[in-house]
């Protein structure tokens, strides 16, 4: 506030700093869409379906949404694979989208389809799944360990309850009515069964055989043998990309996987959303793909060349697929690419920043034991791919399997040139997100001199911190990035229509994808 002045003398005012600190956006938060698991989870309780919910470990992915899952209804549950690959091998941060997958029988739907139920052995206890189960996806119920506790012989036992991967574990579980650990009480909150008594009343005891000391039951044969599950359906995906929708009002993310997902339209819609968004897609091609012709499956050459592949600055497509050993058949399994780059794009900016390629030696995918044999390719064959915009997984001696390509989508495409590169795009992406969430306090001051000044003031700071950080190419900073803010650029008219117009530029770095080794032969020197 203004001094007021009485005496002759000096007085101090303290000024507000015209400038404003601008803080940097974050770089790797990452959406995943697609099927989860269509019973476990907070989506399938709460009816949250669609809603982007955020997690940060598998943990929190595991106690959200249920976890791996294999079905011989549903297959493999990608996201999952997908999220998982992500945690593994850098990723911190992401929100998943579940979509449900959709029930339904090859022919009319019989009436009373009752819930997979039965009685436990000897024990009078009946119990009823809450999931839909068959004679290959059930529920399993162990009680184990009967003991006394309370006064009763084997009034006490432990129960162990699994659906795929999702188990619960009860131990201490009683049979007197009132005591904190009874059964009703303690299993009220399972996901998976419900339990009551099959003869009116709860027994007094356990009563399990030895000497196996355990009884288990399973709980199959819900669903009729022609039911299944659509999936993949254009209309869901479409649903999430809409305006408005709960992805959409989450306040920033930066990357979108859809693991798995190949469909034209469902790319196209996904691309439009991330430029929308300044988000950037990491894309899965289909499964089947070979590197080249020598096999009778069609080649990634052919899809990606293939006019109905949309194309866009802001998405990179990986190939191969990766194998991989399954946690729950302990067999090799193929997985699509995309959760592992994502891992590694987020790995790559923690290390050495949004304008570094994530690519190259360091960049080994981890929980892999290699691309799909179908996938593997030559250098040569690579130097075909890489021009029009496809990146390899490749295995190299004492590296393991690493991203070897940096190219985004319109690779090829002489009119964007500028966006060939993906660190190139997402430093662009980076700087955008940056400003556009730090200048909001812009808005209705007034716009003259002063109010320029210090907008240029806060972005050059800003912009001086990422060159001392050598994400410019440059000896100086002028020579790296401008900033104007002046007369030049905001006019009177401007000015007359409410506008200020802030003109930022900067000279990226580019990966040094050719490196050329010059070998001369000196004659005729004379060794001193």
């Amino acid at each position: 506030m203004p001094v007021t002045t009485s005496y002759p003398g000096l007085y101090i005012e303290e000024l507000p700093s015209s400038a404003r600190a601008i803080i940097a956006a974050p770089t790797s938060i990452t959406v995943f869409v697609g099927y989860v698991h269509p019973f476990l989870g907070l989506c399938a309780e709460n009816g949250k379906w669609g809603q982007p919910i955020r997690i940060f470990s598998f943990t929190d992915y595991e106690r959200q949404f249920g976890g791996l899952y294999r079905s011989s209804r549903i297959g493999r549950s990608h996201v999952a694979d997908a999220v998982s690959q992500f945690f593994l091998n850098g990723g911190a941060d992401a929100y998943v989208v579940g979509l449900q997958p959709q029930y339904f029988y090859d022919d009319a739907k019989p009436e009373g389809v009752d819930p997979a139920e039965n009685d436990l052995g000897s024990t009078n206890l009946h119990f009823t799944s809450r999931q839909l189960t068959d004679a290959t996806d059930k529920v399993t119920v162990t009680v184990r360990n009967p003991r006394q506790t309370l006064g009763t012989p084997n009034d006490t036992a432990d129960f162990v309850i699994a659906f795929s991967t999702h188990v619960e574990t009860y131990r201490g579980v009683t049979l007197k009515t009132g005591d904190r650990n009874f059964i009703e009480t303690r299993l009220g909150d399972s996901k998976l069964v419900k339990v009551s008594p099959s003869a009116g009343s709860y027994p007094t005891s356990f009563s399990i055989p030895s000497p196996a000391n355990q009884v288990s039951l399973d709980l199959g044969d819900m669903r009729p043998p022609t039911a299944g599950y659509k999936l993949s359906r254009a209309s869901d995906f479409e649903d999430v990309f809409k305006a408005d929708a709960p992805l959409d009002k989450v306040d920033i993310f930066n990357l979108l996987v859809l693991p798995h997902e190949s469909d034209a339209g469902v790319l196209s819609h996904a691309l439009s959303y991330c430029e929308n968004k300044r988000a950037f897609l990491i894309i899965d091609p289909p499964c089947n793909l070979a590197a080249d012709d020598t096999s009778k499956l069609p080649t990634i050459e052919d899809y990606f060349s293939s006019p109905t592949m949309p194309k866009s600055a802001n998405g990179a497509l990986y190939f191969p697929y990766l194998k991989s050993l399954d946690p729950i058949s302990n067999k090799t399994i193929e997985l699509p690419p995309s959760g592992y780059v994502a891992g590694i794009y987020a790995r790559t900016d923690n290390a050495r920043g949004v304008w570094k390629a994530p690519a190259g030696l360091e960049t080994t995918l981890l929980n892999t034991t290699g691309v799909v044999d179908r996938g593997r390719m030559t250098d040569m064959r690579q130097g075909t791919l890489n021009p029009i915009g496809v990146n390899v997984l490749r295995s190299f001696p004492d590296s393991g399997t690493v991203v070897w390509g940096a190219r985004t989508t319109v690779s090829g495409n002489t009119s964007l040139q500028q966006w060939w590169y993906v660190p190139v795009r997402r430093m662009a992406l980076f700087i955008e997100q940056t400003l556009l969430r730090n200048l909001g306090w812009v808005v209705f001051e007034p716009n003259d001199e002063p109010l320029w000044a210090a907008i240029r003031t806060s972005i050059e700071a800003f912009m001086l911190s990422l060159y001392r950080q050598h994400a410019f190419q440059g000896p100086t900073p002028s020579a790296a990035f401008l900033v104007k803010c002046d007369r030049t650029t905001t006019t009177q008219d401007d000015i007359d229509k409410g506008i200020v117009n802030i003109l930022v530029g900067f000279r990226p770095l580019k990966p040094a994808e050719f490196v050329i080794i010059q070998i001369a032969q000196l004659a005729g020197q004379v060794q001193s």
